[in-house]
């Protein structure tokens, strides 16, 4: 997998710091407050919530770093393919779609990114929170990442409440109102961020389960439109089937689900569609 190259970033930095704080206070605060690090709970605890917090940093850290996919210079579409039976084409004019800004044909699912100021093969968006786009090779990692992420919020505010119910010994003044204020602050990060996670958690679950783009949604609502308008059904082209597209984006073994594997996602260049008689081969990855 290519890797892009990578300047300084706002909410890159926002995002680590972030981790970074709910990582120390669940242990350090939580943990062994209610739980304390010398016994073999707490330190069970410690252990997997840093597992949790070691596949966060990880998973993070290829969506940000990994090239979400690049169109190939001397990409041409094959127009007579008998095994793509599938080609996209403008709104308007009917032609194959093709870039003006890059000066190349658009593979299937490919889209220019106004940010990247490029072309992304499977784009599904352009995401601050990764300074990256989040594309054909790391899309399955983000998600990833959100899946851990959530369950770590989910986790170290089970954590802060358990530790709320134990009653403080021998804490003076300075360090009860340093603890408030870790308590605070954390509860003020933790329940909007769990919030948000888990909305978009279950955004992408549903898009996965239908084998869509955040991009491939809001056109499809057009289209759905549009056929509702003629008369017609309109069907995603890329939905085989909702565990299909599973495996097609997480990959064929339910054990590596959770593991930021990518070997499955071939080339970018060509996807199953409903209208393959038989599973088309996608190539090797780039």
């Amino acid at each position: 997998m290519k890797r892009k190259g990578f300047g300084f970033s706002l909410p890159v930095t926002a995002v680590i710091l972030v981790i970074g704080f709910i990582y120390f206070s669940t242990v350090f605060t939580f943990i062994d407050r209610w739980l304390s690090l010398a016994s073999s709970p707490g330190i069970a605890n410690a252990a997997a919530f840093t597992a949790l917090a070691l596949m966060c940093v990880y998973n993070y850290s290829i969506a940000v770093f990994r090239d979400p996919g690049r169109v190939p210079p001397n990409y041409m579409p094959d127009v007579e393919d008998p095994q793509s039976p599938v080609h996209e084409i403008k709104r308007k004019g009917g032609d194959l779609r093709y870039c003006q800004k890059c000066s190349h044909f658009k593979p299937p699912r490919a889209h220019h990114c106004r940010v990247c100021k490029r072309c992304v093969l499977r784009m599904d968006h352009h995401c601050i929170w990764i300074n990256n786009c989040v594309g054909h090779t790391n899309y399955k990692v983000f998600f990833v990442f959100v899946v851990y992420a959530m369950t770590a919020c989910v986790y170290s505010l089970v954590l802060l409440v358990g530790s709320l119910t134990v009653e403080p010994q021998d804490e003076d003044q300075e360090m009860g109102s340093y603890l408030r204020t870790i308590y605070v602050i954390s509860g003020l990060v933790l329940v909007p961020l769990s919030i948000a996670l888990g909305v978009l958690l279950g955004w992408h679950v549903y898009l996965s389960l239908q084998n869509k783009t955040t991009i491939e949604y809001h056109e499809g609502v057009r289209a759905m439109w549009l056929a509702e308008k003629g008369g017609q059904v309109y069907k995603h082209p890329y939905d085989i089937g909702a565990y299909e597209n599973l495996t097609l984006i997480l990959g064929p073994n339910i054990l590596s689900w959770l593991c930021p594997t990518s070997k499955h996602i071939g080339s970018g260049l060509r996807f199953r569609t409903a209208f393959d008689s038989a599973p088309v081969s996608s190539g090797t990855s780039p």
